[in-house]
């Protein structure tokens, strides 16, 4: 068992092209992945609904471990993400880099003049 410690996203994406190439056998097609990521973003978004919306539980039970299940479900979304980006050849460090570049440039007084936001 590996042990449970901080890793970049590099790190990561390694980390997991080597379970998929040893323990998952193969990387599924990136239509099919596409397909996974849309059923688990729908996952989060279940839950999100019923623990931040107006949303019920359909047992109450379920709503003690609601917590775990999203932060399992949001970890699911960002495993079969990170396949795709293997897949497709992106690396998302440098791709997290530029997208706050632009945001950082694109936004830089956007949100601070933004009424709504106060």
């Amino acid at each position: 068992m590996q042990d449970h410690q901080d890793i970049s996203i590099r790190e990561y994406q390694t980390q997991v092209d080597e379970w998929i190439k040893t323990i998952g056998v193969r990387y599924f097609s990136e239509l099919t992945n596409t397909a996974i990521l849309m059923e688990e973003v729908g996952e989060v978004a279940r839950i999100m609904s019923r623990l931040y919306g107006e949303q019920s539980f359909k047992k109450p039970e379920m709503a003690a471990t609601a917590p775990a299940d999203l932060a399992d479900e949001m970890a699911d979304v960002l495993f079969v993400l990170v396949c795709l980006a293997n897949q497709t050849g992106v690396d998302l460090t440098q791709a997290i880099q530029k997208n706050m570049d632009k945001k950082t440039t694109r936004d830089a007084q956007r949100h601070a003049s933004n009424e709504k936001l106060k």
